[in-house]
């Protein structure tokens, strides 16, 4: 199945870190999802119930990436992938979790952690 809904770059003020500072100062967090779905009943009919409703997608990456600091982005993502994985009919969830600001002595642009989970077959 090639069908998939992708939300880039969506961004987020949270406390994720392991060092004090970044719990305690907070910093900007971009989440990329995508996510792979039957998404023909949908274009065929025009029918928001028959696909994912991205809008609450964005919800429940906000609600991870702006709700209490955890160390890693690992686990971030990790808890935005299975919250889509109960909550909608997708098959596969990509989810990356840039860190533009980590703690590191270097010119860089982000550091980024990505993760796939699929659908436990029955």
């Amino acid at each position: 199945m090639s069908d998939r809904i992708i939300l880039t770059g969506m961004r987020f003020f949270g406390y994720h870190g392991a060092i004090p500072e970044e719990n305690r100062l907070g910093q900007e967090f971009r989440v990329d999802v995508e996510m792979t779905a039957h998404l023909r009943a949908a274009g065929q009919s025009d029918d928001l119930e028959k696909t994912i409703d991205y809008s609450k997608v964005y919800t429940i990456a906000k609600e991870v990436a702006e709700g209490p600091a955890v160390k890693l982005i690992e686990t971030v993502a990790e808890r935005i992938a299975g919250r889509i994985l109960e909550r909608f009919p997708v098959q596969e969830v990509v989810v990356r979790v840039h860190k533009p600001s980590a703690p590191i002595p270097g010119i860089f642009d982000c550091v980024t952690v990505e993760i796939r989970r699929r659908r436990a077959q029955p």
